[in-house]
């Protein structure tokens, strides 16, 4: 008997031992590494040259003579170095006037030489310029100065479109001991390269 009872303790010891060993399972799947979805940051990077034109309308206040106003109209071209939210840039633009703006004259061309420093907000950059300005008229020429506010929109990655406002003091104009101040309001498209 003792002996039947081990026979039958050792087969049901054979057959229980793979049933503790666990039922057949899968492997777990490796574990799905959720990656981070890329940061988009709205910003437009205005370093670079550019070139353009401008149409806007002027108003000039001649000391002691009078005031007068009219259309402008000329070209421009600079370059605008973006240190990530501060735009630091120079440009030069030749404007002419239509005739009579420039009571008691006409005013032919001014060309001015501007520093700018603006806020890259985007697609949009404001900024402030100030600098020097050269007028040439029938009643002679002069040195000046410019100082004005402006704004620039890309509209994709080679055209802006703005304004921009400036005021020019000149002070004993050629010599003739009149004062004259403009302002300016101008339109503006430029193709940055």
């Amino acid at each position: 008997m003792f002996r039947n009872t081990m026979i039958a303790a050792v087969a049901a010891s054979a057959v229980a031992v793979p049933a503790f060993a666990g039922a057949y399972t899968e492997a777990p799947a490796d574990p799905v590494v959720a990656t981070p979805a890329p940061v988009y940051t709205a910003g437009t990077d205005w370093t670079g040259g550019y070139v353009g034109a401008q149409l806007g309308y002027g108003n000039v206040d001649v000391n002691g003579v009078g005031e007068e106003d009219g259309a402008v109209y000329g070209v421009q071209g600079g370059y605008d170095y973006d240190f990530g939210t501060f735009v630091l840039g120079g440009e030069v633009d030749y404007v002419g006037a239509e005739d009579g703006i420039l009571a008691g004259a006409d005013l032919d061309s001014m060309t001015r030489i501007k520093l700018k420093a603006g806020y890259d907000a985007g697609p949009a950059l404001i900024y402030g310029v100030i600098g020097a300005a050269y007028a040439n008229t029938s009643a002679g020429d002069d040195n000046g100065m410019v100082y004005g506010v402006g704004a620039d929109y890309m509209v994709n990655d080679t055209v802006s479109v703005g304004a921009e406002y400036l005021y020019h003091e000149f002070e004993d104009f050629n010599g003739s001991g009149t004062d004259i101040d403009a302002g300016t309001l101008a339109a503006r498209v430029n193709y940055r390269f």
